[in-house]
C-alpha cells in the first residue's frame, strides 16, 4: 500500500478552514476506511470564504456516495459523550492531519500523521440537533454507531526479517458489509509501481547477513516504515556468521589430460546492469561449510538423498574415500553433505544440472536471454541442518549472551563434518565427464546434450580445498508496530527475511517489497514467553513471486481462511478469475493443494515448530532457475517473474486481506475440523506402514475422533452465534466471554507441542509436523514417529518397534490435549 494520504478522489480534496469553521466530511455507514478509522469517510473539495460560509462539492472518484450534510460554525463535543443514531457524521480531523496554514480560497490536501487515530471530535452546528434527514442514508439504513475516545485501527508488528504484527481487533466493531467493504478497498489500493520501487531499492546492491549493505536495507525498510507512520525500531542480534576466506577445486583426470583448476567464479555477461557492484557478490561457498582441504576420486550420487546410496551401494560402488558430486534438488543442501558424510565421503560438491536448472539443454537459452541459469551460475547458501544461531541453541544471541565454545559447537549433529562447495553446471559437466564406471540408471541422467552420465569412482580425482573464517556479526530486524484497540495484547504477525545471498530479488526480497506494500529465530527464542502467550497466528512470505501460480502452505486450521481471501482477489494472470479458481484449477481435485508446514526451509519453521503458532506461507510460483545466484536480480524479477509486478499486488493482497480478517473478525476464524481430516488422511497412511509390525494405533484414531466431536462442537456454536450476530450481544454484555472464545481456538495449537521436542531433535517440538530426518525442506507428518520406524526399520529388533509404539503414544497424547483445549473445560 502506498502512503496513506487522506482524500480518495483524484483531485485534492478539502477545504481552507478559518476559525470557528470545519471541513467537512460526508460520511456512510456501509463504507469503511481503515486507514484512518471512519467508517465510509469521503472528503469534499471546497472553499472557506470570508463570509463565514463553507461551499463544498463532491470529489470525484471517491468511492462512496457523499453529500453535503451542513455547513455552519460548530461546536466541540467531546466524543465519549456522543451517541448517534441514524445521522450522518461530520468529523474535524485536525488532531491527526498536518494542516498548513491556508488562505483563503485555497485547497490544500492534508495527510495522515499517524495511523493510530484517536481523540476525535465530533462536531455540529451549534444552533441546531443533527439533521432529521440524512441525505447519505438514502437508499441504506446505518446501524448504530458509538464514537468512543480511542478509534485505532488494528495492530502491526513487522520485521534481518521484517515482521508486521497486527492487533486482533478494532475498538468499534462493524457490520459485515462494512468489513467486506474495507477488505476490498485494501485489495484496490495496493500499488505495482510503489512495489516495484521498493524492489528496485532493496536490491540495487548484494547484502548477505552482517554487511554494510543489509545495514543500508534495513535503514532502507526502517525509513519507510516511518514514512507511514508505524511506529518502529530494530532489533539487533549479535549472531555466528561465517564467511569465505579461501576456496579451490582442481579435477584430475587420467594422462595425457592435464589438471583443471576451476575458476568458481559467475560470470558478468554482457550489458548487466549491477557489473559495478558484482565485485561485492560473496565468492561463491557454502555458509558453515567445514574448513578443510580433502582429495579422492569422483563419484556421483545423484540427489544424495538416502535412497540414491542405497541404489550405489546395491550396484557395488563404495563411496568411502571418495569426493561425492551430487546436483541440487529434491533436498536441503545440508542434508546433502550430512547423507555424504554418513557414506563416508571426505568431501562435497554440489553442482546445478542443466536438465534442472538450465532449461533441458539443447537449444534452450539462459539469462539474460531466458530465464535459465547461466553455465557459470552457482547455488550459493547454508549447509547447517540447524535453525539460528549454531552457539545459541534455544535461547537469543543478545549482547554478552553464554555461547557454546567453538569444540561445542563441532560436536553438533547439525553442523556439518566435511569440506563441500557449491560450483556450476558448466564445472560439474566437465567433471561428470571424467566419471567412468557403471552407467547411472535413467532417472540419474542429465539434459538433452549431456554426457552418459556413469557413477564412479573415478578415474577423475578432485581436490577440494575451503577456508572460512568465523564472526561474531551484528543482525538487524525491523520491527514496525500499528497497534489495535480492543485488544492490542494479541499479535497477527507478517514476516520476511530481508538478507539476500547476493541480490536477492526474489528470495526473499519479493517478500521484502510485498511486506512494505502492506534474524527470525533469534527474535522468536528471545521473545519466546510472549509469542507464546499472545501470538494469534504467524503470516510469512519468503520469496513472494518467482512465476505464475498462487501455491500455500498452511496448518490445516487456516485452510478455509485461505480460501476465503483468495476468493476475493483476482488472479494476476487471468482477469476472468480469482486466484482460488486458478489454484484449484492447477489441483489435481476440485480442492486446491495446501502444503504442510514441517519443512525447516524458512521463518516459519521457528514459530510452528518450536512453539506452536498457527502459521501460513504462500507464494506465486514454487521455485525459480536462477536461486541463490548473483542472477536473481532486479532484471530477472523485471523480464521474466513478473514484469508488470501483478503477481506482487496479488500476493500483497492475499496476504494482507489474510492479516485483515484474522484482526477484525470478533471470533477467530480458526477451523480445527480440517486438522481433523488431516490427522485422519495421516493416521490412515501410518496404518498401511506399520501393518505387519503389530503397533496398536487405536489409541491415535481415538485422539482423532476426540478432536473431530471438540471442533464440530465450537464449529456449531460459532455458526450459530454468527447468524444469529449473538456475538454482539455477548460482547456488549461479557467480553471476556469472547476473549476466552478466542484463547482456546489460538492456544489449541500450542498443544501439539511437546516440551521434551522429538527424540534425537528437541529444537523441534511439534509432534504433528517437521522437518524430514534427512531433507529439512520436507515436511513430515508424525514426526516422531516417522524417525522411530526408520529405525526399526533398519535396526528390527522388538526394542526399537516399542519406541515406534511409544512415539505413537506421544502423538496421542498431543492431539488429546488439542481437544481439551478447545472444549474448554476441565476433566
Amino acid at each position: 500500500m502506498g502512503r496513506a494520504d487522506i482524500g480518495l478522489g483524484g483531485e485534492p480534496g478539502g477545504a481552507a478552514a478559518q476559525t470557528g469553521h470545519v471541513i467537512w466530511w460526508g460520511l456512510r455507514v456501509e463504507e469503511f476506511w481503515p486507514r484512518i478509522g471512519l467508517n465510509g469517510a469521503c472528503m469534499m473539495t471546497g472553499t472557506c470564504r470570508d463570509s463565514g460560509e463553507v461551499s463544498v462539492e463532491e470529489s470525484s472518484g471517491c468511492g462512496v456516495e457523499a453529500s453535503v450534510v451542513a455547513s455552519s460554525e460548530v461546536s466541540v463535543v467531546e466524543p465519549s459523550e456522543v451517541s448517534v443514531e441514524g445521522f450522518s457524521l461530520s468529523v474535524d480531523l485536525k488532531n491527526t492531519m498536518v494542516m498548513e496554514k491556508m488562505t483563503a480560497d485555497a485547497q490544500f490536501r492534508p495527510k495522515m500523521v499517524s495511523p493510530r487515530v484517536s481523540d476525535y471530535f465530533v462536531v455540529y452546528p451549534p444552533t441546531s440537533a443533527p439533521p432529521t434527514k440524512n441525505p447519505l442514508q438514502q437508499p441504506h439504513n446505518s446501524p448504530r454507531i458509538s464514537i468512543g475516545s480511542k478509534i485505532q485501527v488494528p495492530m502491526i508488528k513487522t520485521a534481518t526479517i521484517t515482521f508486521i504484527a497486527i492487533a486482533t481487533s478494532l475498538s468499534i466493531f462493524f457490520s459485515s458489509p462494512s468489513k467486506t467493504s474495507y477488505h476490498n478497498l485494501f485489495i484496490s489500493t495496493s500499488d505495482n509501481a510503489s512495489i516495484s520501487q521498493h524492489l528496485f531499492t532493496l536490491t540495487r546492491r548484494p547484502h548477505v547477513a552482517g554487511s554494510h549493505a543489509n545495514a543500508e536495507a534495513a535503514a532502507y525498510v526502517l525509513s519507510t516504515l516511518d514514512s507511514y507512520d508505524i511506529p518502529s525500531h530494530i532489533a539487533s542480534y549479535d549472531v555466528l556468521l561465517t564467511y569465505p576466506v579461501s576456496r579451490s577445486l582442481t579435477l584430475t583426470r587420467p594422462p595425457p589430460d592435464s589438471p583443471t583448476t576451476f575458476d568458481l567464479s559467475q560470470e558478468i555477461y554482457k550489458g548487466d546492469p549491477y557489473a559495478d557492484v558484482a565485485d561485492e557478490v560473496l565468492p561463491t561457498f557454502h555458509a558453515y561449510a567445514k574448513s578443510g582441504t580433502v582429495s579422492g576420486p569422483a563419484v556421483y550420487v545423484n540427489y544424495g538423498r538416502v535412497e540414491d546410496y542405497a541404489i550405489l551401494k546395491g550396484m557395488g560402488v563404495n563411496v568411502s574415500g571418495t569426493v561425492a558430486l551430487a546436483r541440487y534438488g529434491e533436498i536441503f543442501r545440508g542434508d546433502i553433505v550430512e547423507n555424504a558424510y554418513d557414506a563416508g565421503a571426505v568431501g562435497v560438491v554440489i553442482y546445478t544440472d542443466r536438465k534442472d536448472y538450465g532449461g533441458g539443454g539443447g537449444g534452450a537459452k539462459w539469462f539474460p536471454d531466458d530465464k535459465w541459469m547461466p553455465p557459470s551460475g552457482v547455488q550459493v547458501g547454508s549447509v547447517f541442518r540447524g535453525t539460528g544461531d549454531p552457539t545459541t541453541p534455544g535461547w537469543p544471541s543478545t549482547g554478552t549472551c553464554e555461547r557454546l565454545s567453538d569444540d561445542e559447537v563441532e560436536q553438533r549433529d547439525d553442523v556439518p563434518h566435511i569440506p563441500s562447495l557449491p560450483i556450476s553446471w558448466a564445472d560439474g559437466d566437465a567433471i561428470m565427464r571424467s566419471i567412468g564406471g557403471l552407467v547411472a540408471k535413467d532417472d540419474w541422467q542429465g539434459g538433452i546434450d549431456a554426457p552418459v552420465y556413469r557413477v564412479g569412482p573415478g578415474p577423475g580425482l578432485i581436490e577440494l580445498s575451503y577456508t572460512g573464517k568465523k564472526v561474531i556479526s551484528t543482525i538487524e530486524n525491523v520491527i514496525g508496530i500499528i497497534e489495535g484497540g480492543e485488544e492490542p495484547d494479541r499479535f497477527v504477525i507478517l514476516g520476511n527475511h530481508r538478507d539476500a545471498w547476493t541480490f536477492g530479488a526474489v528470495d526473499p526480497n519479493s517478500g521484502t517489497a510485498t511486506m512494505l506494500e502492506i534474524g527470525s529465530t533469534e527474535w522468536v527464542e528471545e521473545n519466546r514467553e510472549m509469542i507464546a502467550s499472545r501470538v494469534v497466528a504467524y503470516l510469512n512470505v519468503d520469496s513472494a513471486v518467482h512465476a505464475a501460480g498462487f501455491h500455500a502452505s498452511a496448518t490445516p486450521q487456516l485452510d478455509e481462511l485461505l480460501k476465503q481471501a483468495t476468493q476475493q482477489v483476482q488472479d494476476p494472470d487471468n482477469s476472468s478469475q480469482t486466484i482460488y479458481e486458478a489454484w484449484v484449477g492447477s489441483s489435481k481435485s476440485n480442492e486446491p493443494m495446501i502444503g504442510r508446514l514441517g519443512g525447516g526451509g524458512s521463518d516459519y519453521a521457528a514459530f510452528v515448530q518450536h512453539i506452536g503458532v498457527p502459521s501460513v506461507d504462500m507464494s506465486f510460483g514454487k521455485g525459480y532457475p536462477v536461486y541463490h545466484s548473483m542472477y536473481d536480480d532486479f532484471t530477472w524479477m523485471k523480464k521474466f517473474g513478473d514484469p508488470m509486478f501483478h503477481r506482487h499486488v496479488a500476493a500483497a493482497s492475499v496476504w494482507g486481506l489474510v492479516a485483515l480478517k484474522l484482526a477484525d473478525e470478533e471470533l477467530l476464524p480458526f477451523n480445527y475440523l480440517s486438522y481433523s481430516h488431516e490427522l485422519q488422511k495421516s493416521a490412515e497412511d501410518l496404518k498401511e506402514q506399520v501393518s505387519d509390525k503389530g503397533i496398536n494405533l487405536v489409541p491415535l484414531f481415538n485422539s482423532i475422533e476426540k478432536l473431530k466431536r471438540a471442533a464440530t462442537k465450537i464449529n456449531n456454536q460459532r455458526k450459530a452465534l454468527e447468524e444469529n450476530k449473538g456475538w454482539e450481544s455477548i460482547w456488549k454484555k461479557d467480553p471476556q466471554k469472547v476473549r476466552e472464545w478466542n484463547d482456546r481456538l489460538m492456544m489449541a495449537e500450542r498443544a501439539f507441542i511437546d516440551r521434551d521436542g522429538l527424540s534425537g531433535r528437541p529444537w523441534s517440538k511439534h509432534m504433528i509436523y517437521a522437518p524430514s530426518k534427512h531433507n529439512d525442506y520436507g515436511s513430515k507428518s508424525f514426526p516422531g514417529v516417522d524417525d522411530a520406524i526408520e529405525k526399526a526399520t533398519s535396526l528390527n529388533t522388538a526394542e526399537s518397534w516399542r519406541l515406534v509404539q511409544h512415539e505413537v503414544w506421544r502423538v496421542s497424547r498431543a492431539v488429546t490435549h488439542v481437544s481439551l483445549v478447545l472444549n474448554g473445560k476441565l476433566t
